[in-house]
């Protein structure tokens, strides 16, 4: 075993940034070997292999949903809901390219990039604040994988159909316990995953569109009016489901750098991301679409989840395949989208405490409590009227208008302030050469976020809220530029 050195030494390898980690760097507290930058050698995802992830997480039960979502809570019609998915899609590009950035320069994850815009320790409030969210999502889609699981089962033995609630939370936990094992592999079985995942998937999705296309007219799915009221303008309703659009994945233009990292070149992100993102989202929420309504010529009513849609497939061997699709699928999303980030931030938190596994483990238990009020009336020990569908939707909205503000400070943090070039070593060090809470990071986020709360205590600037993610990443991107270069200026 080679003898480490004594000081951390910084090199180029191409277009990369590689850290030989010394004691200085080893040693310190905000430091493991986890959330290290990683080797130029371990920079091997090609443009295909980014194409892929996103493939893997865009086919997923939500996403199918998305349609249904803008008909029925923002009131567009089918085809004005179908161009605002694209329009979101193409949008929120932006934030994820551009905050991919620094992830392939440095090779490191997002709670260290974001240690330069809020502070060593100030980096834990805007991460944490992500992480709950995707805690939560990581519940609900181990919730949808768990009713997969059980329909399988259901569908090859009858002992097990026989199980109803009971049988859809051990589907629960089954699930549960495979995401973990993906993600406590390392990002390389995660990679391949999602290789494997994307074209049984893509096959999987046009094979589905063949086998509706017969029992529904498209022209009258398209031409299904919209569901506001009539003497309603179009564009504060397009406003308010493009903003719950860009929020869908809002998360992920936060904590892009965590897979970024592991990118060949910033050309492969970026052709990556935009090759896997835009069409995907659109082809499979239209699938969604169109499934719907040719649910009503096939059980007589309107069936908005591709799981239960299935489930009333009377042929169990089909069942089983598209079973065993839907849940490669939904892990293909919840490995990469709701494990991969909280991880990584619970690991900020406490580098020398917490590592990868003991964050994956983490994350997997606050799933499971913020899914307990779901799991308890599975069992039927409790009694609620909250859906989970409701819960989804209208958290949208809700957390885009948190999270926008914080991606615009990363973007102008990098690309503005910073010049594009971190002090590599001081991330990962107190008192190197980044404050411990970052006073102009903190102020352009609480500042929008002061307004979203008024708009929704008061009812007063309520467009603010209702274009959460677009005011807030503006106008907290704006804060930020000002007052970091105020105080650039001050210190000089």
């Amino acid at each position: 075993m080679s003898e480490r050195l004594a000081v951390s030494k910084l090199r180029t390898v191409g277009e990369h940034i590689e850290l030989d980690v010394g004691d200085d760097i080893a040693l310190s507290p905000r430091y493991n070997d986890d959330i290290a930058p990683t080797r130029a050698a371990q920079r091997t995802w090609t443009r295909w292999n980014v194409a892929s992830l996103w493939v893997g997480m865009a086919i997923c039960v939500p996403t199918y949903t998305l349609g249904g979502v803008l008909t029925a809570y923002f009131g567009l019609s089918v085809a004005e809901a179908l161009w605002t998915i694209l329009i979101a899609n193409i949008i929120v590009l932006i934030p994820l390219t551009l905050n991919a950035y620094p992830g392939t320069r440095y090779g490191i994850p997002c709670p260290v990039v974001m240690r330069a815009s809020f502070g060593i320790i100030g980096s834990n409030v805007p991460s944490l604040i992500r992480a709950v969210v995707a805690c939560g999502w990581f519940g609900i889609q181990t919730l949808f994988g768990g009713i997969a699981i059980h329909l399988m089962l259901s569908a090859m033995f009858d002992g097990w159909a026989a199980l109803g609630g009971v049988g859809e939370v051990l589907g629960f936990f089954i699930f549960w316990v495979a995401n973990l094992a993906v993600v406590i592999r390392g990002s390389e079985s995660i990679k391949h995953l999602e290789a494997l995942a994307a074209p049984l998937l893509l096959i999987v999705a046009i094979g589905l569109v063949f086998w509706a296309l017969p029992k529904i007219s498209m022209s009258e799915v398209l031409s299904t009016p919209a569901t506001r009221p009539a003497d309603q303008p179009f564009f504060g309703y397009f406003m308010a489901g493009l903003t719950a659009m860009v929020g869908f994945w809002a998360t992920l233009s936060l904590n892009i750098p965590d897979f970024s990292r592991f990118a060949r070149t910033q050309r492969s992100q970026v052709l990556g991301q935009i090759i896997g993102l835009p069409l995907t989202m659109l082809l499979f929420a239209g699938l969604g679409v169109v499934l719907t309504a040719a649910s009503v010529e096939l059980t007589g009513e309107a069936i908005s989840d591709p799981i239960n849609l299935i489930g009333r497939i009377d042929n169990n061997f089909m069942v089983v395949i598209a079973m065993l699709m839907i849940i490669l699928a939904t892990i293909s999303t919840n490995t990469a989208a709701n494990i991969v980030s909280p991880t990584n931030v619970f690991q900020n938190v406490a580098p020398k405490i917490i590592d990868e596994k003991r964050g994956v483990l983490i994350t997997g238990f606050i799933g499971v409590l913020l899914m307990s009020w779901e799991l308890l009336k599975k069992m039927g020990w409790l009694d609620t009227d909250v859906s989970v569908e409701s819960l989804y939707s209208n958290w949208l909205l809700g957390y885009s208008s948190l999270l926008g503000p914080i991606a615009g400070i990363m973007i102008v943090d990098y690309f503005l302030i910073k010049k594009q070039a971190y002090n590599l070593l001081a991330l990962y060090q107190d008192n190197a050469g980044y404050p411990a809470w970052n006073k102009s990071g903190f102020t352009a986020f609480l500042v929008p976020v002061a307004l979203t709360l008024i708009a929704v205590t008061t009812g007063k600037l309520a467009w603010f809220y209702d274009y959460g993610w677009f005011t807030g990443s503006i106008l907290g991107g704006l804060i930020y530029y000002f007052v970091a270069r105020g105080e650039i200026g001050s210190s000089s």
